[in-house]
């Protein structure tokens, strides 16, 4: 089977609310819908949607990428298309996770098999997932037993916005609120240098926190290893693992997860390559998107199932977009099930009646 077209139309999708961190916020997410077509007349979708502030390159380097291969790709075999966009993935990691994804998605139809299914033959029926609740602030416990009550067990708040008092604070009364079998997993983008993320952290001693984030500013090996062995819970490395690398993360490993980005790593392909090295080296891996378009969230749906474990993955966030490309995975007390459709069973809208016209062209 050989492609014969490649194209790709832009989107904009306004949140419904600011997105904010201690790397800074956003109210819109735009991106790129990828669209490959065969020989078959199989038609493969993915989304290239840059966050720099989250590790991507550019909307201008993105673009760039995407306009290169679509004089590139047509005419080529899917899997030697695949091996080149993977061996080119460093430069544009959105751009070429769209390509990959939309690759992938072709292969896995022409298996006739749901695309985890085509990553990985054992891959999980079904996916927990985290609420993302944002920042601490006077909402803070409605949206949380808002969430409690749709199911969600997992519940992802941002810190390191305020003080570490105040922050502190919120967070005891949240979870006096709470009941049990409810866990905090907190992300602080690093925020904080050792010795204020050692004073947060011991804070956090009685509270049922699942995991931290990206604690500190400058990770090193070094400060990991200091803060995980006085903390029950698991370090998580996100930002962190894209400044310190993988083989400095996972050779000894000073943390005891990996919070895995398709958007940010290139594609779905590597992502899975590094849970794989991570389980082997005793590490847990959570999936998250990037706050994508309805295609990357069950891009990243399928990549969760074929990492294959327990943990709740960061997938619930299409509930944060006013609108979107299409129809988005929706979880169910908690839990987003997979489909049975060949390839990445997600096609996206060329029109949406709550956004901008869609053009495929």
């Amino acid at each position: 089977m050989r492609l014969t077209h490649c194209t790709f139309a832009p989107y904009r999708l306004p949140l419904r609310q600011l997105w904010v961190s201690a790397r800074g916020g956003f109210v819109v997410r735009e991106g790129w819908l990828v669209m490959l077509e065969t020989d078959a007349g199989l038609t493969g979708y993915g989304d290239c949607a840059p966050l720099p502030q989250a590790g991507t390159e550019s909307m201008d380097s993105a673009l760039a990428c995407l306009s290169g291969w679509v004089a590139a790709l047509p005419g080529l075999p899917l899997e030697v298309a695949l091996g080149r966009i993977t061996a080119g993935a460093a430069g544009a990691p959105a751009a070429c996770c769209g390509l990959e994804t939309a690759l992938l998605d072709l292969l896995a139809q022409q298996a006739g098999l749901p695309l985890a299914r085509w990553l990985n033959s054992h891959s999980s029926a079904a996916v927990k997932v985290n609420a993302m609740l944002g920042g601490l602030d006077s909402q803070i416990v409605e949206r949380a037993l808002a969430a409690v009550g749709e199911g969600y067990l997992v519940l992802k708040l941002k810190v390191g916005l305020a003080a570490g008092h105040e922050e502190l604070s919120l967070l005891h009364d949240l979870v006096r609120c709470l009941p049990m079998g409810v866990s905090l997993r907190l992300d602080a983008n690093c925020a904080w240098n050792e010795r204020q993320a050692e004073v947060f952290l011991g804070a956090l001693s009685g509270l049922p926190v699942e995991s931290v984030e990206d604690p500190l500013i400058n990770p090193d090996r070094a400060g990991w290893l200091r803060l995980q062995a006085k903390v029950p819970f698991p370090l998580a490395a996100d930002e962190s693992l894209r400044i310190m690398g993988a083989d400095a993360v996972l050779n000894q490993p000073p943390v005891r997860r990996l919070v895995l980005k398709p958007m940010v790593m290139g594609g779905l392909a590597s992502a899975l390559a590094l849970a794989q090295r991570a389980s082997e080296a005793g590490v847990g891996c959570v999936v998250t998107t990037t706050v994508d378009s309805a295609v990357g969230v069950t891009a990243a749906l399928h990549l969760a199932a074929a990492v294959e474990n327990d943990l709740a993955h960061g997938l619930a966030t299409s509930t944060w977009l006013e609108s979107d490309v299409g129809n988005p995975p929706r979880p169910t007390r908690g839990v987003l099930k997979l489909g049975d459709k060949p390839g990445l069973g997600c096609v996206p809208s060329k029109e949406n009646e709550h956004s901008e016209k869609i053009f495929i062209s």
